[in-house]
């Protein structure tokens, strides 16, 4: 039996990871004692949360998601978690629990 990721591998995201091992283990470091800044509900993924995961990414490069239990009736963490890395283009970092992390290199402001 294959053994299944929590999260999709590189040649299914279509991109070349621009997260190392270092980073990833520095970010699960560091955001194991945060709070989550985004929850998802009964709704699920709507446009409406993947915006607010945007803008949060857009701002501090890295998000922490709660899956609340109403959510888990109609799908996995590691599938919500999934669907919202590839929707918002951002690398999933961890998926613990009902708790993830997604992480977006901020993109750099043209200078003229």
């Amino acid at each position: 039996m294959r053994w299944m990721h929590a999260y999709p591998l590189k040649e299914e995201r279509g991109q070349v990871s621009k997260l190392t091992a270092g980073m990833r283990r520095r970010l699960k470091r560091e955001f194991s004692s945060e709070k989550p800044t985004v929850w998802i509900g009964k709704g699920l993924v709507s446009e409406d949360t993947i915006k607010e995961i945007e803008k949060q990414l857009e701002k501090r490069e890295t998000v922490k998601v709660k899956i609340l239990k109403a959510a888990l009736k109609e799908a996995k963490a590691a599938e919500i978690a999934a669907e919202v890395s590839k929707r918002t283009e951002a690398e999933l970092v961890e998926v613990r629990g009902h708790t993830f992390i997604l992480y977006k290199r901020r993109r750099k402001p043209v200078k003229r």
